[in-house]
């Protein structure tokens, strides 16, 4: 049986994902990160959490705060991060700007990745290091 909390695909499988695909697993990996993080921090009430987590998940949000980890991530993360950036979106939210929704994209790429390959350490490190402030 395969656990999806803890994963190890193979790169094969991986390159075999698409972009968006990418991007929709980092955006769940993401979410529940920013869900976790809200909870434990005491940071919303019951009635603000879902406003709260919006706050934070949003494109123009997480454009923001990728702006703390591009200097941090290896050669191969910002290949990752391209990879998703790069993708041709269906449709861009008017709440957004076509640059901060694929600075978005790209973030959320990288995290399903990460998450993929079973980097969660990695994962911790750089949304601490976006959370940091």
């Amino acid at each position: 049986m395969t656990d999806y909390f803890h994963l190890n695909a193979d790169p094969d499988q991986i390159l075999a994902i698409s972009s968006l695909g990418l991007a929709h697993l980092g955006d769940g990996v993401f979410e529940l990160m920013v869900r976790s993080w809200l909870c434990l921090h005491g940071k919303a009430t019951n009635k603000g959490l879902h406003r709260a987590t919006v706050s934070y998940v949003s494109a123009p949000a997480q454009a923001r705060m990728t702006e703390k980890i591009l200097p941090l991530l290896t050669e191969e993360e910002q290949g990752a991060f391209r990879r998703g950036r790069n993708a041709k979106p269906h449709a861009i939210p008017q709440a957004s700007s076509r640059e901060e929704y694929q600075t978005a994209t790209g973030l959320e790429a990288l995290f399903g990745w990460l998450y993929l390959r079973g980097e969660t350490g990695r994962l911790n490190e750089l949304f601490a290091a976006m959370m940091e402030g």
